[in-house]
């Protein structure tokens, strides 16, 4: 359990955290097609704001009325974003793009990609 002094200190993480090692935490959940396994690390939790680095291998799934809002910006690998209402937009690495709570669409990763995330409660 995190007291609230934990969530009073700073947290640092150095650059190597980016392209180090991630724990693997198996298949994407709800995944319709590929075989996407997905690894990560979370280095901050608390005041309904989660921060880390996320990995998943090709495959797809749709993503309906999401519950939060995460910020993200790609590190590497090639993913297709199409929202429920709109055409299709191809990420890679470097672009930082944001799915707002609410959203609906679908995620496509075209080659194993890496982002650096915050989600907002």
């Amino acid at each position: 359990m995190t007291t609230q002094d934990e969530l009073r200190t700073m947290v640092v993480a150095y650059g190597d955290v980016l392209d180090g090692a991630l724990e693997p935490l198996g298949p994407r959940v709800g995944f319709d097609s590929g075989d996407p396994q997905t690894s990560g690390i979370s280095f901050f939790e608390g005041h309904g704001v989660s921060v880390g680095v996320w990995e998943c291998t090709p495959g797809g799934w749709t993503i309906v009325d999401r519950p939060n809002t995460e910020t993200m910006m790609l590190l590497g690998g090639v993913a297709r974003i199409t929202p429920a209402d709109g055409e299709p937009v191809e990420l890679e690495e470097g672009d930082v793009f944001v799915l707002p709570k609410g959203w609906s669409g679908r995620w496509d990763v075209v080659e194993t990609v890496r982002k650096f995330y915050i989600i907002a409660e």
